[in-house]
């Protein structure tokens, strides 16, 4: 057990003794702090990566599980916020990195005024993903028993996830303020097409290579599904500390960890011998869609969002050692 989280001790080492030259012990405890925090928003994340790595060509796998770490670091936990806010704020990408280390202030105001665009997308992209398991009618294995095989019946209505999921996002638009309701809209339909796009482009794969799941297009989509899971860890970090190098630490000695989980995952196939994790994982995300889109009008407070997830996946963890 200890062997598949060796990296991440050591990157956990290296961070927490950076983070301690850094600033001293309140840069330490706020690191250890963030870490804990990032991995624990994204255990259904790595349930959720694994149960799509477990059917993927051993050469992607091996690429998302190397080359992926650095896209979920350095990628989605600190450049995607300075693309995206560069893009709102019409700055250069220098000029955002330069007011994130030198102004994190205003550098946090930005971000959190970008908001309502990230948790849209994020929130309808997570939507969708759980929607296409939920009223999958082809799964034979149900968590929920009569109940989520009624639900799956659904699935057999064509495009039933996508007007599901635009009902759901045009309710959002129309309680969100007047002044953000189209960026609001654009932003979920985006969400939304980004999936449609690579879930059709994966079937398109599919049926020429006869794999379940086609290497390069998943692995975009496991990029995108874990940016999608760090856009709340990315914000709710700003309200522990606005200084963006111990953030960076911090959620680089999560993402560690959680990747270290996923690679656990896979090769103990816990999935297979824990058969409802993956149903406790998808009803996850469906919760935290449902919260980033709620987050849009409210705040909800990551110990929430943690929780929910948390919760879930332990019932799931339980059912399937019962049923065992």
């Amino acid at each position: 057990m200890f062997g598949f989280f060796y990296l991440s001790f050591v990157v956990a080492a290296l961070g927490l003794g950076a983070a301690y030259y850094y600033g001293g012990i309140a840069a330490l405890t706020l690191v250890a702090i963030l870490a804990v925090m990032e991995v624990s928003l994204s255990i259904d994340n790595a349930i959720v990566n694994a149960s799509i790595l477990k059917d993927m060509e051993p050469k992607w796998r091996q690429r998302f599980l190397t080359w992926g770490i650095l896209v979920a670091v350095f990628g989605m936990r600190l450049f995607f916020p300075i693309l995206l806010i560069a893009c709102a704020t019409h700055l250069s990408a220098s000029e955002v990195l330069d007011l994130a280390l030198h102004d994190p202030k205003l550098y946090s105001t930005y971000l959190m005024a970008s908001h309502g665009t990230i948790a849209a997308f994020g929130g309808m992209f997570l939507l969708m993903v759980f929607l296409d398991f939920i009223l999958d009618p082809k799964r034979n294995i149900h968590w929920l028993g009569i109940i989520e095989k009624k639900i799956g019946v659904l699935g057999n209505l064509e495009s039933i996830e996508i007007i599901v999921a635009l009902l759901i996002l045009v309710g959002v638009q129309s309680i969100v303020p007047q002044d953000i309701r189209a960026t609001i809209l654009l932003s979920g339909i985006a969400g939304l097409s980004t999936f449609v796009i690579i879930h059709s482009v994966t079937k398109l794969m599919n049926s020429y290579t006869h794999l379940k799941r086609a290497g390069l297009i998943s692995f975009i989509y496991l990029e995108i599904l874990d940016a999608s899971f760090s856009f709340d860890g990315v914000i709710g970090a700003f309200a522990i500390t606005q200084d963006i190098i111990i953030i960076m630490i911090g959620l680089a000695i999560g993402a560690v960890f959680v990747r270290s989980l996923t690679v656990l995952l896979v090769k103990k196939k816990t999935l297979q011998n824990y058969i409802y994790l993956e149903h406790g994982a998808h009803y996850a995300l469906g919760a935290l869609a449902c919260m980033m889109l709620y987050s849009i009008v409210h705040h909800v407070p990551e110990v929430i969002i943690g929780g929910v997830g948390i919760v879930l996946i332990a019932l799931s963890y339980f059912s399937s050692v019962r049923h065992n």
